[in-house]
């Protein structure tokens, strides 16, 4: 491309024949000038250069509007290099402690290894190529996630469902991105996976792209709960994004207390079952095909079962703070037919298969939960060395420093901590996953939660106005402000929570003498 020089650029000065320059590089704007969406006078001062255009734009608008226009782009001043670090497709951040220590250079860690790295690269790539874009775009129409990216996702080879439900028997035969094999499959890569995912943001989007099918599939993974004939008709339509399912527990006198079910299911002479009853704010329940659901099937007996969406199946979209792109639903069951097969482990013996689930559910939404805020942090960071007041750079200022040296101890801690409870995940068997790390991974999920809650004020507190505006400079930060709260009620309330870690520590509480 042709270089030019600043006087160059100053003969071209006039609104029909306009040039500036943002970082070192040159862009023609005649035609653009009157389309400008900020108003053509806005430009004004820096056609020809009169004002270097660079700290303008990026203190205005995110480095993408430069992507987007690059076919304005002619040139760039001979001798001069671009100063601004872009965010590029499928690499690491360059933002300090944007990225956890495992991918940070000149950091080790005793868990990845280069399956590791390898499995990262090819997931961010497929994620910034294929997920970016359409997550912010349904975010705001509250589009469901596409069908057709559903099914990219389960194609051999990539097979993004399928990692998602963690390390087993359901990964053999499929061919994983970077050369893992399916064998050598852990909670490690499981957690690439999801960390990934949450670095596009669109918590309401993210939810309907297949967090049902986290929390919904694993019985029927669970040789304990299901045949192989069951699995066979059920798991690969939905690991091939084929077919959708959804987890129904919650209604609406029924959240974190499970054993309050109205939901019926009665016994038929046939050995099936009607189910009669509602279930409430149920992720991804709007466009489901199965639900994962538990039902009463005595005074004092749950039961599990998969329930088929038929014409006595009804749904309805529930409207909360999360893009409704997450598929949130009112289910209805009006005498629906459930043959006996669909019963997940034994009559009477539900509390057993949802109690089984819930370690990994709020595993998940702790990965979650840690990569978001840091990538939150790296938002709020970035800001603040671009925005001035005073005449100074926000980083300036003692107050903002001791804000994001506050986020990243919140982040880096969370982490941590995460990791430690993943290396146990991989060295335990799932019962020991039970007697072990219940009350842990319950607090790590607190701790989270309420750091969540201290970065998401902070970082409205550092972006001001634009933290709250949908769209823009800080669209990352009102979609987080806007849904943090969800992660501190789903899987457990905070409270519920809290007191579980206690309880199964004192459990375990000896005669100790002081």
């Amino acid at each position: 491309m042709q270089t030019y020089t600043r006087q160059d650029v100053a003969n071209h000065a006039s609104p029909s024949d306009g040039w500036i320059v943002i970082d070192a590089e040159v862009y023609d704007i005649s035609k653009f000038y009157d389309l400008h969406p900020g108003g053509a006078n806005v430009l004004a001062q820096y056609l020809g250069g009169k004002e270097d255009a660079t700290e303008a734009f990026f203190g205005l608008h995110r480095s993408k509007v430069l992507k987007k226009y690059k076919r304005l782009k002619i040139g760039s001043i001979k001798g001069e290099k671009p100063e601004y670090v872009l965010p590029e497709i499928g690499e690491l951040s360059k933002v300090p402690f944007a990225e956890p220590a495992w991918l940070t250079k000149g950091y080790k860690s005793p868990y990845f290894d280069e399956s590791h790295y390898r499995l990262q690269k090819e997931v961010r790539r497929f994620f910034d190529e294929h997920v970016a874009d359409e997550a912010q775009a349904n975010e705001l129409t509250h589009k469901r996630p596409t069908e057709s990216l559903v099914r990219l996702m389960g194609q051999d080879g990539i097979n993004l469902n399928a990692m998602r439900m963690g390390p087993g028997k359901h990964l053999y035969g499929r061919k994983l991105p970077g050369g893992v094999k399916p064998e050598q499959f852990t909670y490690f890569h499981e957690l690439v996976v999801v960390q990934e995912l949450c670095r596009i943001g669109a918590p309401g989007y993210m939810a309907g792209l297949q967090s049902g099918m986290v929390i919904g599939c694993p019985p029927l993974l669970n040789d304990a709960f299901t045949s192989d004939e069951l699995r066979k008709e059920v798991v690969p339509d939905i690991l091939d994004g084929k077919k959708f399912i959804a987890l129904a527990i919650s209604e609406a006198f029924v959240g974190s207390d499970v054993r309050g079910m109205r939901t019926v299911a009665e016994k038929q002479s046939d050995g099936s079952y009607i189910v009669t009853g509602q279930k409430k704010w149920i992720t991804g329940g709007n466009f489901a095909d199965w639900f994962m659901t538990g039902v009463r099937t005595s005074k004092d007996g749950l039961t599990m079962m998969l329930i088929p969406r038929t014409d006595d199946v009804d749904t309805k979209i529930i409207k909360s703070s999360y893009s409704s792109a997450a598929g949130t639903a009112l289910v209805t069951f009006d005498k629906v037919r459930v043959p006996a097969k669909y019963v997940m482990g034994k009559e009477n013996e539900g509390l057993k298969v949802i109690l089984a689930n819930f370690i990994h559910e709020r595993w998940v939404i702790c990965a979650r939960m840690a990569r978001y805020s840091r990538f939150i942090y790296e938002e709020c960071i970035k800001w603040a060395s671009l925005r001035k007041a005073f005449g100074k750079p926000l980083t300036e200022q003692p107050v903002i420093r001791a804000k994001l040296a506050a986020m990243y101890s919140k982040v880096e801690a969370g982490q941590a901590w995460l990791e430690q409870i993943t290396y146990q995940m991989c060295n335990m068997t799932y019962k020991e996953h039970s007697e072990h790390l219940a009350g842990p991974v319950a607090a790590l999920k607190w701790f989270l939660s309420r750091s969540a809650t201290e970065i998401a004020d902070d970082a409205v507190q550092i972006f001001g106005g634009r933290g709250i505006t949908v769209g823009g400079m800080g669209v990352f930060i009102e979609q987080f402000q806007r849904t943090f709260k969800f992660d501190a009620v789903l899987g457990g309330s905070e409270e519920v929570l809290l007191d579980l870690q206690a309880r199964q520590a004192l459990k375990k509480m000896p005669k100790a003498a002081l």
